[in-house]
């Protein structure tokens, strides 16, 4: 596995792959899970070569978020990355990416998008997201770029960066992968205490409560959701948002047969969890009933 710790060495591994070579690309901020494993995985599958790269990103931080604090583990990761099979790591430093400094630098707005859930909870979140994504890309380079269903949200903004900036890649959704008692994974999971953890499952498990019913009486979701937020703070939980949207373009009003998903982030002590569940259609049954199964 290459390890290429300057921009200018990136470019010029990626410069000498051949042009029939199909290149995919998993940007991390390190701290590796299983999730992020799956993400070499799922590009190995697809890609003839894959890149990983390893960043943390001052840029999508708030001044009371935790960059200082962010688990920086290189070593180990480096270790999860070749034994997942990727083939280069690319690790930049921070003033190779905004070599003038964060406040000086071009930045990416992606509107509307970036408005609501998340973006209206940390502003600015988004703004260094696709930044970093846009320069990322515009270095490696990749064919696919592999992003992990967790972080809904931050899919659908970089797919419209993507389409409305003419930026070259195919964006693939890899599903969340999660622990045996339901709890997406996340690297901040491991700021929970052990009560903590005990109880995080049950954030996922009112997510699926919630779609389950959403599924099957829609028309309750005001009341589905309140019954969700109680539920969840007489477990120690603190609501950030529980919502439902549509998931094309995130609006509070889906027509008919739109696909919604159930958005939520929550804080158990100081850590902050998101997930989300894609609610599948219901559509009609228009057989006719001499072709049903009895």
């Amino acid at each position: 596995m290459e390890i290429l710790r300057t921009i200018d060495d990136m470019r010029s591994w990626r410069a000498r792959l051949s042009q029939n070579i199909r290149v995919g690309f998993a940007p991390t901020m390190g701290n590796l899970h299983a999730g992020h494993v799956s993400l070499i995985h799922t590009a190995k599958a697809h890609t003839d070569v894959t890149v990983a790269s390893i960043f943390v990103n001052p840029m999508q931080f708030g001044p009371d978020e935790d960059l200082e604090s962010y688990p920086r583990t290189l070593e180990v990761d480096l270790a999860k990355l070749q034994e997942a099979g990727a083939t280069a790591v690319f690790i930049p430093r921070a003033e190779d990416i905004y070599p003038e400094g964060i406040d000086q630098h071009t930045s990416v707005d992606v509107p509307d998008l970036t408005n609501v859930l998340c973006g209206a909870q940390r502003p600015g979140h988004f703004r260094g997201v696709t930044t970093v994504v846009s320069k990322l890309l515009g270095v490696v380079r990749p064919h696919i770029a592999f992003f992990g269903a967790k972080d809904l949200q931050q899919v659908l903004v970089i797919k419209k960066m993507v389409r409305d900036l003419l930026i070259n890649v195919e964006i693939v959704t890899v599903p969340t992968l999660r622990d045996p008692d339901g709890l997406a994974m996340s690297s901040r999971n491991g700021y929970l205490t052990p009560e903590e953890r005990a109880l995080a499952p049950n954030f996922a498990a009112a997510l699926t409560a919630c779609a389950l019913t959403l599924q099957n009486t829609p028309s309750d979701a005001s009341e589905t959701i309140d019954m969700a937020k109680k539920a969840l703070e007489d477990n120690g939980f603190v609501i950030d948002y529980l919502e439902t949207r549509r998931t094309s373009d995130l609006s509070l009003s889906p027509e008919p047969n739109d696909e919604i998903a159930i958005f939520g982030a929550v804080y158990l002590g100081t850590t902050r969890l998101i997930d989300n569940r894609v609610i599948p259609i219901s559509r009609p049954d228009l057989s006719l009933p001499s072709e049903r199964l009895n």
